[in-house]
């Protein structure tokens, strides 16, 4: 244990919850429920991967307040459609809301996830902080079973900022107690998790699963969460 931290701070998509495999077998059940895209789409892998193309561009411009939620959760699918000559709003409204309620009933987790939790739950004070929509984040804690190892919870949407944007940090040590010195940040992304601990001092591990190559200079680097145990 390291007396240095008393907060641990998670964030939940590709962290702890695995968002790339709840979401690919999301868009398959999609495939399955709706006849028109396995007629008029001979391939769903390449629609798939030119959905998450979209989905990333247009998910950086809702965290640069761009975009708002509800056009993000629509022009994804529209402008994904659209490549493949299928020019249907219906089928975009649908599409839409079916993804949304399928996907929080996904529950892959990372394969060391809960061993990782189970250990650290004991000795530190665990949180989440994530910029995912909250009705969507918390099914998905639900569903998984991980809500019981948290205190708290802090959404976006809570906060009224999101990561890497410093307010939504100090909005979560405020919430909890904690103090930058005693408080450590977990999670996957540079920019809005490294960046965003960066912004506000805080410790922070930044978790590469891909061990994608990158030249920015970091505090910690693991690409297995159980790896955590050797820094706490």
């Amino acid at each position: 244990m390291n007396a240095k931290y008393k907060h641990i701070f998670f964030d939940l998509d590709h962290t702890l919850w695995d968002f790339e495999s709840n979401s690919h077998e999301t868009l398959l059940d999609l495939f399955e429920e709706y006849s028109v895209l396995k007629t008029s789409i001979d391939d769903k892998d390449h629609f798939i991967t030119r959905y998450y193309y979209h989905n990333e561009i247009y998910w950086e411009q809702f965290r640069k307040g761009e975009l708002s939620r509800e056009d993000l959760r629509h022009i994804r699918f529209r402008t994904t459609l659209k490549e493949f000559n299928i020019v249907d709003e219906e089928l975009v409204q649908q599409l839409a809301v079916a993804y949304l309620e399928i996907l929080p009933t996904k529950t892959n987790l990372f394969h060391d996830t809960l061993e990782v939790l189970d250990y650290l739950v004991t000795k530190y004070s665990l949180h989440i902080i994530t910029n995912g929509f909250e009705e969507i984040q918390f099914k998905k804690i639900v569903n998984t079973g991980i809500g019981k190892y948290f205190k708290y919870i802090i959404t976006s949407e809570a906060a009224g900022s999101q990561k890497p944007n410093p307010a939504i940090f100090n909005f979560a040590l405020q919430l909890t107690n904690a103090e930058i010195k005693n408080s450590l940040f977990v999670g996957d992304s540079i920019e809005a998790d490294i960046n965003g601990a960066k912004a506000v001092g805080m410790d922070y591990v930044f978790y590469n699963p891909k061990k994608i190559l990158h030249e920015e200079i970091v505090m910690h680097e693991i690409s297995q969460l159980s790896e955590l145990k050797k820094i706490v």
